[in-house]
């Protein structure tokens, strides 16, 4: 019987598929990163995904963010990618968690509903936060480092925490969780080198540091980490 699924089925087979119906993935950050996670993830049939972000779609966003458009700007990033979510997949339970993540907040999520965490969320105290509950839980977590200010896709590649170099993001991180005992982290980086910026903006102005994005940079490493979580789901024993 044919389904939106059916060209999906033709690869994973209907166990995959099943698998990816009865797994609940959170995704921390719905930027240009997390947004594509969560839209190849709704798009494959992952049946529960848990959205958490507390900002607002800017005008800003519309370069790179695929919740981003004039009709969305204002609203609550996870309002939009729900209503997003939902029309692509009508069935998916979507939970939402208007909430800046700090180990402060960290409370208010349970990590152990979760077959699958991604972190794409930008602040360093965060991300270490995701990745140490995640290890107490012993729930899979996959990281995304930096992707700002860089323009070639092609060049992120999917790894262990301890096998990183070059991105500077990766490098905190790395001794950080290495201060904690903490291995065997998987992540998205890149060697590619930062851009530095060619121009300033009102934003930028606004703020001590804004990166500079892309279409393309974000949006590819949101969908190879969403495909690692969906391999690595329909996998599980």
């Amino acid at each position: 019987m044919v389904n939106q699924f059916s060209r999906t089925e033709l690869l994973i087979g209907k166990d995959g598929l099943e698998k990816l119906s009865n797994s609940r993935v959170a995704v921390f950050g719905i930027g240009g990163v997390g947004g594509y996670v969560v839209e190849a993830l709704a798009r494959s049939g992952v049946g529960a995904i848990d959205l958490i972000d507390n900002d607002k779609v800017a005008l800003t966003n519309l370069n790179r963010q695929i919740i981003a458009t004039h009709k969305t700007i204002g609203q609550n990033k996870v309002d939009a990618a729900e209503e997003r979510i939902l029309d692509i997949n009508p069935n998916v339970k979507v939970r939402k968690y208007n909430l800046f993540f700090t180990p402060e907040t960290a409370e208010m999520i349970d990590f152990l509903q979760y077959d699958y965490v991604v972190d794409a969320i930008d602040t360093v105290v965060g991300k270490l936060e995701i990745i140490e509950r995640c290890k107490k839980a012993n729930i899979p977590v996959i990281s995304s480092m930096g992707a700002g200010n860089k323009m070639h896709p092609e060049l992120f590649e999917i790894s262990d925490i301890s096998k990183t170099s070059v991105c500077p993001l990766a490098k905190v991180i790395r001794q950080e969780l290495k201060k904690r005992r903490i291995n065997k982290v998987k992540v998205v980086y890149s060697k590619e080198l930062p851009i530095k910026p060619k121009s300033k903006t009102d934003e930028i102005s606004a703020k001590k540091f804004i990166p500079g994005s892309n279409a393309f940079v974000p949006s590819a490493v949101g969908l190879i980490i969403a495909g690692e979580v969906v391999r690595d789901l329909i996998s599980q024993n």
